[in-house]
């Protein structure tokens, strides 16, 4: 099928953008729980959304707030992680304690709304401080997680060959900032009903005319 070639890089990308909303359409985004957002963020690495919201909860129950968190020992942290479970538990329990630790000692308990402050906290790499920026503030960013990665090469809106983070940037050049929220809950959407890992459903594509890899067989 012939891919639109009129159209600037820009102009396509908000043509994606446009047709992902229209395609799975949300609620106007609401800020949620910064601090929630965060310990969430670090028990979702390399984890399955399930496996994160079901561990999250089980958390939260055990240990209602962030000094109930910083509480526990990293021994017991990491304990009750792999009870449930959790992969690289050992990591993720002394994250959650520390970062909890230093949130109350040196920003009286409140999670900072600046990417660079986030990046100093124990676990927080760029995906993790521009979810929590997103949904934990309702800060623009844009959180690059496997779908972003994937469905923004997919199409190109970033080289192949390119790190997470020049997709990130990439993104944020091509996309209207009031739209950078919207571009992580699009493609997670498009990536676990369309555009998978492997035998990506590309018939049922509703971006076929603007994809130049449709019908290529692809494990990215």
């Amino acid at each position: 099928m012939e891919i639109s070639s009129n159209l600037s890089e820009r102009e396509r990308a908000e043509r994606i953008i446009r047709i992902l909303k229209s395609t799975y359409p949300r609620d106007k985004h609401v800020s949620g729980d910064p601090y929630k957002t965060l310990i969430k963020c670090i028990i979702s690495q390399r984890n399955r959304d399930e496996v994160t919201d079901r561990v999250s909860e089980e958390l939260f129950k055990r240990y209602p707030t962030i000094r109930d968190i910083a509480n526990a020992s990293i021994d017991e942290m990491r304990e009750f992680l792999r009870s449930l479970k959790v992969g690289l538990w050992k990591n993720k329990g002394k994250w959650i304690v520390e970062v909890s630790r230093i949130l109350l000692e040196k920003y009286d308990g409140k999670v900072p709304d600046k990417f660079d402050e986030l990046l100093k906290l124990p676990g927080i790499g760029r995906k993790c401080a521009n979810i929590v920026l997103a949904y934990g503030f309702g800060i623009p960013a844009i959180p690059v997680d496997t779908h972003v990665y994937r469905i923004s090469r997919r199409l190109g809106l970033a080289p192949w060959d390119a790190s997470p983070e020049e997709v990130e940037e990439r993104l944020k050049s091509l996309i209207p900032r009031e739209e950078w929220i919207y571009v992580n809950h699009a493609m997670v959407d498009h990536g676990k009903r369309i555009c998978r890992p492997v035998e990506p459903r590309c018939n049922e594509c509703p971006l076929r005319d603007l994809c130049p890899r449709i019908g290529v067989k692809t494990n990215m």
